[in-house]
């Protein structure tokens, strides 16, 4: 939680090692019951950054 720089490293060894988009968010999806929605609603917004860079 508010370690954006760390998430979007764990995102690109994920997708490096083999996770796909959909997994990693629905893994964030998950965590909305632990972290809560904002920190849930921040971490996708890591991830399609993550991913937006990943796809040009």
């Amino acid at each position: 939680m508010r370690a954006h720089e760390e998430l979007a490293g764990h995102i690109r060894g994920a997708l490096n090692n083999g996770l796909s988009k959909e997994e990693i968010v629905e893994a964030i999806i998950h965590t909305v019951g632990y972290c809560g929605a904002p920190a849930a609603l921040s971490a996708m917004r890591v991830a399609r950054q993550v991913f937006d860079t990943i796809d040009g």
